[in-house]
């Protein structure tokens, strides 16, 4: 997908603040500090319409990013939702479950196709909660991707035994491990690559709702 424009559409807490022209939505989830404000800005190309913060766990709401572009010579819109990071921020036990009661509204509502990806830092084994949220999402059904960020943390030979520890602690295969930097740019056009297969799937489910539909009502 070829960007021409972003923003930051809204951001919420419950489901009646969401955009009104959901369609396909890229999901960044993980910890505080794990770079999700960092590779949005990266796919965008803008230094920092998603913001970062010296402070992880500040961000407490679902960002909504509304990104517009062209993909196989037609128009085409769809969403970076950044969530809440967890595991960092010091909050109350009440303010932790307000927390994950919004994140489990948001990835319940049937309002848009999700694709889930999930950012773990490359220069640590995955946490309980990293295992947890993995789990959750895949036996949920959900599309996911595991991103390992940060990769221009560690050398190359330190590179190699981390992956094999995340893919061991995640059951996740080292072939389907995404390593991404917002430093270097790595993994940056893989991941448009498979972000564009996923809209491309939502544009030919669309065109085969609309002959269903005109199908039905020449028949009608």
């Amino acid at each position: 997908m070829k960007v021409k424009f972003a923003e930051l559409a809204t951001s919420a807490v419950k489901r009646d603040q969401y955009p009104a022209d959901r369609g396909r939505e890229i999901v960044l989830l993980g910890r505080s500090n794990a770079g999700k404000s960092s590779l949005i800005n990266v796919m965008i190309n803008r230094k920092n319409l998603a913001r970062t913060s010296s402070a992880p766990g500040k961000t407490r709401l679902l960002n909504f990013y509304r990104v517009r572009g062209e993909l196989a010579g037609q128009p085409q819109q769809m969403y970076f939702v950044d969530l809440p990071g967890y595991g960092y921020a010091k909050v109350s036990h009440s303010e932790r479950d307000r927390w994950l009661d919004m994140i489990d509204s948001f990835l319940t509502d049937p309002g848009a196709e999700k694709y889930c990806w999930q950012l773990v830092d490359i220069r640590h084994a995955p946490s309980a909660q990293d295992i947890t949220l993995h789990n959750t999402l895949k036996a949920a059904g959900y599309r996911m991707l595991t991103i390992v960020n940060k990769a221009d943390k560690v050398s190359k030979n330190q590179r190699a035994g981390q992956l094999k520890l995340i893919s061991q602690t995640l059951g996740v295969p080292k072939s389907e491990l995404m390593v991404f930097s917002a430093i270097t740019k790595e993994g940056a056009e893989q991941l448009w690559e498979l972000a564009d297969a996923f809209l491309l799937e939502g544009r030919e489910e669309a065109e085969a709702m609309a002959k269903e539909a005109d199908s039905a009502a020449a028949e009608a």
